[in-house]
């Protein structure tokens, strides 16, 4: 089959066109891979790509065929050396976290980069592209769950060391305001106000505490995320625009429904206080299938597939980057009178439903994104991808 017409630099239309037939046929093989994988022309011109590479440069096919690499990396990008070291050597090179961020794709896209001569072809390379946030989103993913475990031993700790002495402070402030004027009666009340919240702070930890296993089933998240949005459309996010990008095909998930919601009207108001009063305000559910993200978790000797992937995104000013690496820790937020214990709330019960969460930020893009495994009947059916 031979898939383009246009010719090499150099050599004669019948070479090149074997040449760009050879690249069409390994492109197709390709496009299996999780990774951007492009054939470059020695001249800089973008022969083929697979689909990788049409999601991470966010441009189709056609359109990236009538540019240059140089059109699509940032200027001097170490990646265009690597390719005039390719054509001079003849021999493959590496090179590990290079940035190919720029202001259309955003900053930070981190990649591992592998450039090889294209087989059988005299002017050609061919480029893979391996980016480095999954690994990093595995290792931060065991952090948080660190964090949440060490949180359990201090809400433990809390919950008894606390709530007794709290609860006879109230008791003794609510007498007294009983005995003192008008005036002083203001203080009491503070002192009880004061330890309610107190109070409720304690009660928040303990949810990190309570390491009963929990009742799971097959659940609907498509179910799921109507119910968050009905809540929060009645309540804190009446004033906001949703949009729903579902995939109707999607398997349930095992897990506990009631968790499920806690998370995501988690990630909901957070993501409905970010945008606070803006009258462009808009929050977007997506659910997909991914197959290909594999985790090897606790009290498990294999990797485990994470094919369900669901996401909470917002067009709101973002995170601060300082932050941005702690986020799911406990006490971290960006909230006045925020206690930052909800995001490390949601990575212990993702964590516990045997997922990871993940948060990318840029101004007037924010997503928090939950990779999970699906249902898998006892009888083998729906099995793990």
């Amino acid at each position: 089959m031979t898939a383009h017409t246009t010719p090499w630099t150099d050599g004669s239309e019948t070479a090149a066109r074997s040449d760009l037939s050879l690249a069409a046929n390994a492109i197709q093989v390709l496009n299996g891979l999780p990774h951007p994988v492009l054939a470059i022309r020695a001249d800089g011109t973008v022969v083929d790509v697979n689909s990788a590479a049409e999601s991470f440069f966010e441009m189709g096919r056609a359109m990236m065929t009538r540019h240059k690499l140089a059109d699509l990396v940032p200027f001097g990008s170490p990646l265009l050396a690597l390719i005039e070291q390719v054509l001079d050597r003849g021999s493959a090179v590496k090179e590990y976290r290079v940035d190919l961020g720029n202001p259309r794709l955003g900053p930070d896209r981190i990649v591992d980069i592998h450039v090889a001569p294209m087989p059988e072809a005299r002017d050609g390379v061919v480029i893979l592209l391996q980016e480095r946030t999954i690994a990093d989103k595995m290792d931060r993913q065991l952090t948080h769950r660190g964090a949440a475990r060490s949180v359990s031993a201090l809400a433990a700790m809390l919950a008894h060391e606390i709530k007794n002495p709290l609860s006879g402070i109230r008791g003794a402030a609510q007498l007294l305001e009983t005995a003192v004027g008008d005036e002083d009666r203001a203080l009491t009340r503070l002192i009880c106000d004061e330890t309610d919240r107190i109070v409720k702070l304690v009660d928040r930890m303990e949810a990190f505490s309570d390491m009963r296993p929990t009742e799971r089933e097959s659940v609907n998240i498509h179910a799921v995320l109507d119910h968050v949005k009905r809540v929060a459309q009645a309540g804190f996010a009446r004033h906001i625009r949703f949009q729903e990008s579902y995939d109707p095909s999607l398997p349930h998930v095992l897990g506990n429904r009631d968790q499920l919601v806690q998370v995501f009207l988690n990630l909901v108001k957070n993501a409905a206080e970010s945008l606070g009063d803006a009258i462009d305000g808009e929050i977007e559910l997506t659910t997909a299938f991914r197959p290909g993200v594999r985790l090897k978790t606790a009290g498990s000797s294999h990797p485990v597939s994470l094919p369900l992937e669901f996401c909470v995104r917002d067009n709101g000013p973002g995170i601060p980057p300082e932050i941005a690496a702690v986020l799911f820790d406990p006490f971290v937020t960006t909230k006045v009178s925020g206690t930052g214990l909800g995001l490390a709330l949601v990575a212990k019960i993702v964590g516990d439903h045997g997922g990871i969460v993940e948060c990318e930020s840029h101004p007037r893009r924010t997503a928090f994104r939950i990779l999970m495994p699906m249902y898998a009947a006892r009888d083998g059916r729906g099995s793990q991808v």
